[in-house]
């Protein structure tokens, strides 16, 4: 009788337990040695994948500040024998750099402004409003996504001319002030936004574009954030169309700049390398800028009713 007692005293109170505690304090320890492990290995991994992805940055880095005879040596060194920061004033004296930045900058930001009201407008329309053919018209919209860009080139070329938009800021933003796919994005996002928003807006009395301006917008901040950051990387990357729609100096592109830059039978890397590092500060400006709202934007899918 006394032994049952005992067992079951210890039972209800394993603390008394000597075998019970040391179990349990093993157990924790070997949690805590499995959960340390796994944070040791993710951390090694996730630094070995930055380093490649900011080797090409290094490289570039590296490249600027060497010799032209030590770019051109076959013996190929990481690091500069000697730094040479007079290449960014060289390379800046040797193009009119300045010039290609202030055309980028005014067709990003202009572009980014048209495309994220004409993407967020559009998508607060097919999101909330109901109207015949609103499914099919938005399934035409998105199978524009499996048409490469280059087919339609050559028409909006032709439709540009007909406008006297060649050499000019218009025919370089407006031919894709909008987009589908962040139309698409506008459109789910703004799924998300309760009805009964929008309801109590409009009977307080509130315009249609006064609801988009005043509720739609302040609600849609991270989806606006990536369509910011996609659309500013879009626009002051883009090669292609600058290289069709723009033919005098004066109106080239960052990229367009570069690619100009380079001879016919040689390449002036200590020229072309500081440039094209210059090239970048931009979008990781505004990356950094809009990183809070781009992040919020992957971890939140919206309020939901």
């Amino acid at each position: 009788m006394k032994s049952t007692t005992t067992t079951i005293s210890r039972e209800e109170h394993p603390e008394s337990n000597p075998q019970a505690n040391f179990r349990k304090i093993t157990n924790a320890n070997s949690r805590k040695r499995s959960f340390s492990l796994k944070k040791t290995v993710a951390f090694i991994a996730l630094s070995f994948m930055a380093l490649l992805f900011l080797m090409p940055f290094f490289w570039m880095l590296s490249t600027s500040l060497k010799s032209p005879e030590e770019v051109s040596s076959k013996n190929v060194t990481i690091f500069p024998e000697e730094l040479r920061w007079s290449n960014f004033i060289d390379a800046l004296d040797a193009a009119p750099f300045l010039g290609y930045v202030g055309n980028s900058l005014i067709v990003s930001i202009l572009a980014v402004a048209l495309t994220v009201f004409i993407n967020c407008l559009a998508g607060y329309a097919f999101a909330k409003y109901k109207f015949k053919g609103k499914n099919v018209l938005f399934l035409m919209v998105l199978s524009t996504l499996m048409i490469p860009v280059q087919i339609t080139m050559i028409p909006n070329f032709f439709i540009l001319k007909e406008l006297n938009w060649i050499n000019s800021y218009a025919g370089l933003i407006i031919p894709r002030a909008a987009e589908a796919f962040g139309l698409f994005l506008a459109r789910q996002y703004i799924l998300n936004i309760p009805d009964s928003l929008i309801e109590a807006a409009r009977i307080d009395g509130a315009s249609e574009f006064k609801i988009f301006r005043k509720v739609i917008l302040p609600n849609i901040k991270p989806l606006i954030a990536v369509l910011v950051i996609f659309t500013f990387m879009w626009r002051w990357n883009e090669l292609a169309w600058p290289l069709i729609v723009v033919s005098e100096k004066s109106m080239y592109t960052v990229q367009l700049g570069l690619a100009m830059i380079k001879g016919e039978h040689y390449i002036e890397w200590t020229q072309i390398m500081p440039l094209t590092l210059l090239s970048i500060i931009p979008i990781l400006l505004v990356f950094l800028f809009f990183q809070r709202y781009f992040i919020q934007g992957f971890v939140s899918s919206g309020t939901k009713e």
